[in-house]
């Protein structure tokens, strides 16, 4: 009998690959009719709630020990102030991808969209149904996101071959990103909560899905 064995594995990223953690930025300030958020470029841009903050806390002592090559924001600043206490840890700066901002969401940018979910209307039923975030008044195009997206995952991989990353963005950007490494519907992974961790990794043309909605850092911390 021979006494050659072949144990399983585990995954390793094949030379030259990317390993990019996709961090939804912390819980952002409610929404108020009479108080619409901000604009910035068009785009709804609230500031961290204070639950965020905690959240943006829990995210560096998880990340912190680990190997992080570079870490990416958008020009939204609720990603910018998530990412800020690993950034201190590590004592590097950000490199802001703007083709990683939110969703456009057209006449519903601002803080109206929350309205809209939580009254139940029906373009929003129409949205889920169909997976199309157009399906909202001038919001953004599927092909044009799509197009955006992977144009801008396709660069941080280019720059960082046999590097991690952490990339700090949006929900609807983290499911756009694993919708399209996984061949699966649009909105098959929608819905990340704040201050989780997703994970894919790439190389050329190839996206590996390695993880989604990690929230074990944040045991504990209340949610609405």
């Amino acid at each position: 009998m021979s006494s050659v064995e072949y144990r399983q594995v585990s995954f390793t990223p094949p030379p030259g690959a990317t390993d990019i953690l996709l961090v939804r930025h912390g819980e952002s300030a409610p929404a108020r009719p009479d108080q619409p958020f901000p604009l910035l470029d068009g785009q709804g841009d609230p500031e961290l709630a204070e639950t965020g903050r905690v959240q943006a806390e829990r995210v560096a002592q998880r990340l912190a020990d680990e190997r992080i090559d570079a870490v990416y924001v958008t020009p939204l600043r609720r990603t910018a102030q998530t990412a800020a206490p690993l950034l201190a840890e590590l004592g590097i700066e950000p490199v802001v991808e703007p083709d990683l901002r939110e969703v456009h969401l057209g006449e519903w940018e601002g803080g109206v969209y929350r309205q809209k979910l939580a009254e139940g209307d029906p373009l929003v039923k129409q949205l889920l149904a169909e997976q199309r975030w157009d399906v909202i008044p001038g919001a953004e195009d599927p092909e044009l996101l799509r197009e955006r997206v992977t144009k801008a995952i396709g660069r941080i991989a280019a720059d960082h071959p046999d590097q991690r990353v952490a990339v700090f963005t949006h929900g609807g950007i983290i499911g756009e990103v694993l919708a399209l490494a996984s061949g699966s519907r649009p909105f098959s992974f929608l819905g990340a909560d704040n201050g989780s961790i997703s994970q894919v990794v790439v190389t050329g043309s190839n996206w590996f899905v390695r993880r989604f909605n990690d929230t074990a850092h944040l045991a504990g911390i209340p949610t609405g």
